[in-house]
């Protein structure tokens, strides 16, 4: 997770210059209408759709009418309300003032999961029910065979687990079936189903999972965390504490005006109705490598909702640009489809879990590939799509 601007907590890194050209540019965009962004007050944590079905999950089509009653989900579909049924969901243990870019106390995020892909930290994830897990559909383009993915919750220090640590086995992957079909990071979300039901603890918690197509209200708080690299060029150091940093929402509207438009033949980057924009553009607070499908939650009624899945942005260095993230609300009923047609695992079939491993080498930087269109750098074991989009809107350099 980066972190720019004039004052540092921890995170940050030394301000970015900004080229003559570039003040031109935004002052452009000063002309545009403004965002409209989640001014939170000072809350802190305590107290898609479905159509056809593809492949055994169902896919994304127009209709989005199914509701739950049950505490699976988290919430009661009563159109545009956020009524909680789960008495556990969003509700950390912990309360207090938070700062942005600081690193986290165990409980505050409970939901917060590690994706290892063969023993390396490569995503980050979020529980939202007993069996279920989500995270971004990229994270898994080099394998999507169950066993070379653990789950790690219950950590806010990868290399120091707790006794409140679990590391957990994968029993399935379920891709969305239209990601990266009609546009590019389109539908970046996946399932996760583990093998073991997750006992719910004062450190494990999941996130309650939004009515479809619900808006975030503008005095929500608004949070991101992860993992990830610091800035394009600095690692998260040992003992890699979980960061944080506290974002408003920018309407997809005015966030387009920072990317290309939309290229019939998927050769850019751009936002779409299934994507949300959120950063704090004065201090540069952003996702980065490594903070992939990890959650952006708001608080709402005392609870703490998933409204968003790191997706990806523009390089770590340009900390003027919102960050792009999966827009849960989009897919809740996909999310909720999955879970009630995909049978339960069979508790007996489990392979061991393991102990709660030491994380030592949360990244580790791979081959370089030269696509047509884009100059793609592969890091091996951190899948999160940073694209750097120039001026003209041309090309891009995407990071894996």
């Amino acid at each position: 997770m980066a972190d720019s601007g004039v004052e540092h907590t921890g995170r940050g890194r030394p301000g970015t210059r900004v080229r003559p050209a570039d003040h031109l540019w935004l002052h452009l965009l000063l002309l545009l209408p403004p965002p409209v962004t989640a001014e939170a007050a000072e809350q802190q944590p305590g107290a898609r759709a479905g159509g056809g079905v593809r492949g055994g999950v169902m896919r994304a089509g127009a209709g989005r009418t199914v509701a739950r009653t049950s505490a699976k989900a988290g919430v009661l579909n009563t159109g545009a309300s956020w009524r909680v049924v789960s008495t556990v969901c969003g509700k950390p243990t912990v309360a207090g003032k938070i700062f942005g870019g600081q690193s986290v106390v165990g409980e505050r995020w409970p939901w917060q999961a590690s994706l290892l892909y063969l023993g390396k930290h490569v995503c980050g994830a979020v529980l939202i029910e007993r069996y279920w897990v989500t995270s971004a559909a990229h994270c898994f383009v080099k394998s999507h065979k169950p066993e070379d993915y653990r789950v790690l919750l219950g950590y806010s220090q990868l290399h120091q687990p707790t006794q409140y640590s679990l590391q957990l086995t994968v029993n399935r992957i379920i891709v969305h079936p239209d990601f990266d079909k009609f546009h590019r990071m389109g539908s970046d979300i996946v399932m996760l189903q583990l093998h073991l039901p997750v006992n719910f603890t004062s450190h494990i918690v999941p996130a309650c999972l939004p009515v479809p197509d619900s808006q975030i209200p503008t005095h929500a708080s608004c949070w991101i965390s992860g993992w990830g690299m610091l800035s394009e060029d600095e690692f998260l150091p040992l003992p890699f504490h979980l960061q944080e940093a506290k974002v408003g929402i920018i309407e997809n509207q005015f966030c387009r005006n920072y990317f290309p438009p939309p290229d019939p033949n998927k050769r850019v980057y751009s936002v779409h109705e299934d994507m949300l924009c959120a950063g704090d553009l004065n201090t540069g607070k952003s996702i980065c490598r490594g903070d992939s499908g990890g959650p952006l939650v708001c608080q709402v009624n005392n609870s703490w909702f998933l409204m968003g899945l790191s997706s990806w942005s523009l390089d770590c260095r340009e900390p003027i640009f919102p960050s792009v993230f999966t827009r849960v609300p989009y897919f809740s009923t996909w999310i909720q489809e999955v879970e009630r047609s995909t049978p339960i695992p069979d508790l007996a079939s489990a392979p061991p879990q393991g102990a709660p491993p030491s994380v030592s080498h949360p990244h580790s930087l791979g081959t370089v590939n030269t696509p047509q269109t884009c100059t793609a750098l592969v890091l091996s074991q951190t899948f999160l799509l940073l694209s750097m989009f120039l001026k003209t809107g041309m090309a891009c350099s995407a990071i894996f």
